[in-house]
């Protein structure tokens, strides 16, 4: 299979991701969010036996398609459930972190797993936590809805400054974490060397949400300071990579990124829900939203600037400067 068709999949993936996630978090402030995170994972489940099956290129297009709708609304699904069950920032924090920790798991298990089951490997594993998910998600009753439909979050313009802080902080940070092994590559790391500085994105975002999360429980001035320093050592990192330096500078580039990807985290969406309290699971999803449809608009995009002359560094400096542009958001966000 070519690498076209790998992205296609990619793509049919996170297409229904995103459009998942805005009927979830309505339907999770109607009916409550444990039927919809039950539903999530049953859809996770069934896209992954529809996986398992013979190697089929529209089998597997599906079955993407179906693992999507149970990404997105799970995760929607998910961060509702933290709040309603009355999980403060730092919990809200931890759950981003646990969102973000199965592509570090993957990278871990896979390649051992792969030899006995062969291209089956990571929807065996997918499979299989899908399944454990549904036992906390069951055990989770007793939790009410807040019982509004809430159509009316898609026209309320004061999450907007919200979801682009979410869009600098988080998509613009994952579009670089997923092209920076190519940039290092290129500019003569080894494919070892560039992985690990690549993955500081991936690590740094896992661990600093829950600490994110604590910073968040102070209100006022300094989150709007947590948010917009995130905003600046994002942005310094994505420049400072697109400069193409000694690999010690590329380390510290992908460190800032991944940090800005966290911190924020919590603070952000904790304002989300509290700007719409009759609507906390559609706020959720909106704002996220803004940061999937960046990674799914951007990704692509950025690989392009790979075909000019720069190979790939001047994606970067464009980033930086679409995050350090975002800053106009700030004094317009309820944080």
């Amino acid at each position: 299979m070519s690498l076209a068709a790998v992205g296609l999949l990619t793509t049919a993936l996170f297409v229904t991701h995103l459009t998942a996630q805005l009927p979830a978090g309505m339907w999770s402030d109607r009916y409550g969010s444990r039927a919809v995170a039950l539903g999530a994972c049953i859809a996770a489940m069934a896209g992954n036996l529809i996986l398992l099956q013979e190697a089929d290129y529209g089998l597997a297009t599906v079955g993407r398609l179906v693992v999507g709708l149970g990404s997105g609304a799970g995760f929607v699904a998910g961060f509702d459930l933290v709040r309603a069950g009355g999980g403060g920032t730092v919990l809200q924090g931890a759950f981003g972190g646990a969102t973000m920790a199965g592509g570090g798991l993957a990278l871990m298990i896979l390649p051992a797993l792969t030899d006995a089951t062969s291209w089956r490997a990571p929807y065996w594993t997918a499979l299989a936590l899908a399944l454990v998910a549904t036992l906390p998600v069951y055990a989770a009753g007793g939790l009410r809805p807040v019982g509004r439909a809430a159509r009316g979050v898609l026209r309320d313009r004061s999450l907007l400054p919200v979801g682009v802080l979410h869009a600098a902080t988080f998509g613009l940070a994952v579009i670089a974490g997923n092209w920076v092994v190519t940039l290092l590559e290129r500019d003569g790391a080894s494919p070892g060397t560039a992985g690990v500085l690549g993955g500081l994105v991936l690590l740094a975002g896992i661990l600093t949400r829950p600490l994110g999360g604590a910073l968040a429980r102070r209100a006022g001035p300094a989150r709007r300071q947590l948010v917009g320093g995130s905003l600046v050592a994002a942005s310094a990192g994505a420049i400072l990579l697109a400069a193409s330096g000694p690999l010690w500078v590329a380390g510290i580039g992908s460190l800032a990124l991944g940090l800005a990807a966290g911190l924020p985290f919590a603070a952000i969406f904790d304002a989300a829900q509290r700007i719409r309290p009759d609507a906390p699971g559609a706020a959720i999803a909106l704002v996220n939203a803004c940061g999937v449809l960046t990674i799914l608009i951007g990704t692509p995009l950025a690989g392009l600037a790979f075909d000019v002359p720069g190979e790939g560094a001047v994606a970067f400096a464009v980033i930086g400067a679409l995050v350090a542009t975002s800053l106009l958001a700030l004094p317009r966000a309820r944080l």
